[in-house]
């Protein structure tokens, strides 16, 4: 695109006045209006024919592929260079979507050896996909009288994921507590099946561990030692309908179910299991098959970030009914839902127990202490009886549904916001040392 500047416009409108008056002192002079106008024009041709073609521009854009919610370091680069006759400053603008904030809106850049680099300031507004879907620049011809503009689409994508460095803090102080690897294994010997060596035995332990054959051939009593099972397939199974959009505790219900499955899975991951991803609403959203080792921490990682926050109400029986086609093997399934009444939860209940045939399934839900509280607040008008009624019901069907959740065979870790990610921890490793999985 090639369109004046401000000084080609003011340069033609000042020859407006000039043509006035002399139409009124010297009216058969009156074509020196005109031709003042079109020797403009014709000076930003010959600027706009000089000025730099566009399609010998090249501009290429850097940016980071993941960037935490709460950043405020993130930058893009864009780069562009010239073949020949580089203007003097160009301005570049970087297009985004809504979840990105770009700071400065325009960057003025000098050129220098054919060149420019101008940096931009990324600041995620919150969780999800951040879209920058072009890039744009313009610079003016040597005379200054037109600008020459490229848009060039870049349709990149930054994952705007939760912030993991809290994440990994807790992970760490947590698994250091509850090793399973490492100096401090020892803690885990003899919860598991998972045969793991050899020692003497000692008065008081178990009689059914002594390999029988091998005591003899040492000529000593020989026990048998064990230890958790790894290589065990853990799906985290995120409900994203309209309730786990709902804020809790200043977020979303679904960041903090996040950062807990976050957190589950560093450990996970670290303790030799396998760990895979599953999120829907009224369909399923996003399906990721069980990975194992560390490295696929990051791949989870950036898979939050295509979770989005939903109005719709949860299909339960569509969600479950395609992940349990979806696996073959006995698994530990991670449900982060919620409950808004029984009628709500019924057909959740139903899939619940076609689920538990064949895999242990671990509920996590948070405690609304919000609703706790107005239950509890002394009523001082009838305004607080009221409200406090109907906190207690509402408290009521979601007890009612955990017990039902209990007595279908699910294990259940209710617990507030501030230690939901510690609590589902602790159940995870408690579920392991019990060779349940």
């Amino acid at each position: 695109m090639i369109y004046p500047t401000a000084r080609a416009v003011g340069l033609a409108a000042a020859g407006i006045p000039v043509a006035m008056a002399v139409a009124l002192v010297a009216p058969q002079d009156w074509l020196i209006g005109p031709t003042w106008v079109l020797t403009v024009f014709a000076l930003a041709l010959i600027d706009a024919g000089v000025s730099p073609r566009r399609r010998r521009v090249r501009m290429t854009l850097t940016v980071p592929s993941a960037l935490p919610s709460n950043a405020k370091d993130g930058e893009a680069v864009v780069d562009i260079a010239f073949e020949r006759g580089a203007p003097g400053t160009v301005q570049v603008s970087v297009e985004a979507n809504d979840r990105l904030l770009v700071d400065p809106q325009r960057a003025h850049g000098k050129t220098h050896d054919g060149g420019a680099r101008l940096r931009f300031h990324l600041t995620p507004v919150r969780r999800g996909r951040g879209l920058i879907p072009r890039v744009w620049a313009r610079w003016r011809g040597p005379l200054g009288l037109t600008w020459k503009q490229l848009s060039d689409p870049t349709d990149r994508e930054v994952a705007l994921t939760l912030d993991i460095r809290g994440v990994k803090d807790e992970a760490v102080r947590l698994f250091s507590r509850n090793t399973l690897t490492g100096a401090r294994m020892q803690r885990d010997l003899g919860g598991g099946s998972e045969f793991h060596a050899l020692r003497d035995f000692q008065t008081g332990m178990d009689r059914r561990t002594i390999d029988w054959k091998r005591s003899a051939r040492h000529g000593a009593l020989l026990a048998k030692e064990f230890r958790a099972e790894r290589n065990h397939t853990v799906m985290l199974v995120l409900d994203t309908g309209r309730l786990m959009c709902e804020p809790i505790a200043g977020a979303p219900r679904i960041d903090h179910a996040l950062n807990a499955a976050l957190l589950l899975a560093f450990v996970s991951l670290k303790a030799g299991d396998r760990v895979g991803l599953f999120a829907f609403d009224a369909k399923p959203r996003v399906a990721a098959a069980a990975l194992s080792g560390t490295h696929a921490f990051a791949h989870l990682q950036q898979l939050t970030s295509q979770i989005d926050y939903s109005p719709e109400e949860t299909n339960f029986t569509l969600g479950l009914t395609q992940l349990n086609a979806s696996l073959r093997r006995r698994s530990l399934l991670v449900v982060f839902t919620d409950f808004a009444d029984a009628t709500s939860a019924e057909l959740m209940l139903e899939n619940v127990g076609r689920l538990l045939s064949q895999h242990l399934v671990l509920f996590v839900v948070m405690r609304d202490e919000e609703l706790e509280a107005l239950e509890r607040h002394p009523p001082e008008t009838p305004e607080d009886v009221s409200r406090a009624a109907v906190a207690a019901a509402l408290a009521q069907a979601r007890d009612i549904v955990i017990e039902r959740v209990r007595r279908l065979g699910a294990h259940v870790v209710e617990a507030p916001v501030a230690n939901l990610g510690p609590e589902l921890l602790s159940r995870y490793l408690e579920l392991k040392r019990r060779d349940l999985l």
